[in-house]
């Protein structure tokens, strides 16, 4: 399936929940649920009761919009996540923390997560030293995401550096401001985590 390129403010409405897609914006009165948080179209405001099924596809859906990911690698990252070993929704939702754009994202060097997927594609950042241009690129415990040198000294990579220098990081990762760089300590718990959305009725969605 190919990316979605429209209003993204749309899908947060649909969805009825901020997904954070639009960066800073997404904390000001500009943001579009906070105008408007009924759903997009015609009928938006006119919506009936949502069934199970309806339950269970809007959070999948909310999930695969806020980190970005397309219906065929969502549903591949849930297949991995039944094969490994503890819960599978949170399986699931490590696996989708762990990646390179949600990393570049949580840690402040890029302000959305649309933003930290550009910046990958255009191979501004190494993982241990050697540089990665795909954003899905899953991280482990012990890797270091740093920003190349070359790209270190744009005005672009020092301004982002300067608005969330005060920024916290989840406490699964450790940031060093100065030399641009994040290090993976341990796989995130789920209370660690603050997707906003029901893991478990994702899970109920793909097992029937």
């Amino acid at each position: 399936m190919a990316r979605y390129n429209g209003p993204v403010c749309k899908l947060c409405r649909r969805e009825g929940k901020k997904l954070f897609l639009k960066g800073d914006r997404c904390y000001t009165g500009k943001c579009a649920i906070d105008r408007r948080s009924y759903a997009p179209g015609q009928h938006g405001q006119n919506r009936k009761k949502t069934s199970e099924y309806g339950l269970q596809l809007r959070a999948k859906q909310s999930a695969r919009r806020y980190y970005g990911i397309s219906e065929s690698q969502f549903h591949k990252y849930f297949l991995m996540a039944e094969r490994k070993a503890g819960v599978t929704g949170t399986n699931l939702l490590q696996l989708c923390e762990s990646r390179l754009d949600n990393v570049v994202y949580e840690a402040g060097m890029a302000s959305s997560r649309a933003q930290a997927r550009q910046f990958v594609n255009h191979a501004h950042f190494t993982v241990n030293g050697r540089k990665v241009d795909i954003p899905s690129y899953l991280l482990s415990a012990g890797d270091v995401v740093a920003v190349r040198e070359k790209s270190k000294a744009t005005d672009e990579f020092k301004g982002i550096a300067e608005a969330n220098d005060s920024r916290p990081v989840p406490v699964w990762m450790e940031k060093n401001s100065d030399a641009m760089e994040v290090k993976i300590l341990r796989a995130p718990e789920r209370e660690e985590i603050e997707t906003p959305v029901e893991e478990h009725l994702i899970v109920e969605f793909y097992s029937k």
